[in-house]
């Protein structure tokens, strides 16, 4: 039976993750002929998506979105490296310059936003790879699936290093007026020295606390990540203590931070970086890193420094609205809390 040409030639479709899996596996990075080469010397490769909204456990929210896969601003320390592996791609170089575009992405998630069994939970948008990472000027699917959310009036939270989030700060101001909305900038240190090392594609530190004052000026509840703390090379008391300063110079509305884990193709890549980097730190390293997290004690002393500094500073806690009041508290009684002169530094 002869099949009548389409009326329009509407393109081939895009592969699937697996099937861009498969030709790598066959043929190694070369096999992505299709994959687009930019100004900045990454590969973009097109991908179809099966689903947009991705199901997540032991986190503080049950659904994410994610619109790229890899990411060009390259920190060294990012737990989605370990990603790449997945689909025949190393944690190290292929992470920042093999970029997935899901190009079907907005359409497959209003789909999913419109099928009786969504009930409307809160989604958190680039939780694995950055959302505004620079291609997403291009593109917009970050931008698209906020307002894809914005139509249903669906709660969600952005995590980004990148300054371009303001771009859509009409957006975000809609969904704080209506099911609510946060924005958590990704802002581990203010040291220039430190930020050039670790995170060599990302908008400087102080640029993204510009976009922090935007946003917050516009309305919207947006504040600081100081995440990861990276031991030894950003942990030291006195550089945390500049750094929750600029946070709450340029009004953050709550600040959180952790100390960074290291798993799997992560902690590979790490390691070889620290060794060319700083390697009188690579013996501290494996001791304070015998697994993936750095020991509970060392995560506790990281977290009543930062608690401090927060006290002094008048800056709310992560998802505590009702630190206001304590604020407002604080202040009425002129506590001010310091760091002792026996402060430990936090390297090892």
């Amino acid at each position: 039976m002869e099949i009548a040409p389409l009326l329009f030639d509407l393109g081939k479709q895009a592969p699937t993750t697996r099937q861009v899996a498969d030709r790598i596996r066959a043929g190694g990075v070369e096999a992505l002929s299709e994959a687009d080469r930019r100004a900045d010397a990454a590969r973009y490769q097109a991908v179809h998506c099966r689903s947009a909204l991705n199901r997540v456990t032991g986190m503080p929210f049950e659904w994410t979105l994610n619109p790229y896969r890899g990411c060009t601003h390259g920190c060294h320390y990012c737990y989605a490296r370990r990603y790449q592996t997945q689909f025949e791609l190393g944690a190290g170089d292929d992470f920042a310059s093999i970029i997935f575009v899901k190009t079907n992405f907005v359409e497959v998630l209003r789909r999913e936003l419109q099928r009786p069994s969504w009930a409307g939970e809160y989604v958190a948008v680039g939780t694995a790879t950055d959302c505004y990472q620079p291609i997403e000027g291009h593109y917009k699917l970050t931008r698209r699936s906020l307002e894809a959310l914005r139509d249903v009036n669906n709660p969600v939270g952005v995590v980004t290093k990148g300054p371009m989030v303001v771009r859509d700060k009409d957006i975000l101001a809609d969904l704080t007026a209506g099911p609510g909305c946060g924005v958590y900038i990704s802002v581990p240190t203010v040291d220039e020295d430190a930020w050039r090392l670790l995170e060599p594609g990302t908008a400087p530190p102080l640029q993204r606390l510009r976009a922090v004052r935007e946003l917050v000026d516009a309305g919207i509840r947006a504040g600081v990540l100081m995440n990861p703390i990276v031991p030894g090379i950003t942990s030291k008391p006195a550089l945390l203590e500049r750094t929750m300063k600029a946070i709450a110079d340029h009004g953050a509305r709550f600040v959180g931070c952790n100390v960074m884990f290291l798993e799997g193709g992560t902690r590979d890549h790490f390691m070889r970086w620290l060794a060319d980097e700083f390697p009188h730190m690579v013996e501290g390293y494996g001791q304070l890193y015998a697994g993936k997290y750095a020991p509970a004690s060392y995560r506790k002393d990281v977290q009543r420094v930062v608690g401090l500094l927060r006290k002094k500073y008048r800056v709310n806690r992560r998802d505590e609205e009702n630190d206001d009041k304590d604020a407002s508290r604080g202040k009425a009684q002129n506590e001010e809390p310091e760091l002792s002169p026996d402060q430990p530094v936090l390297r090892f």
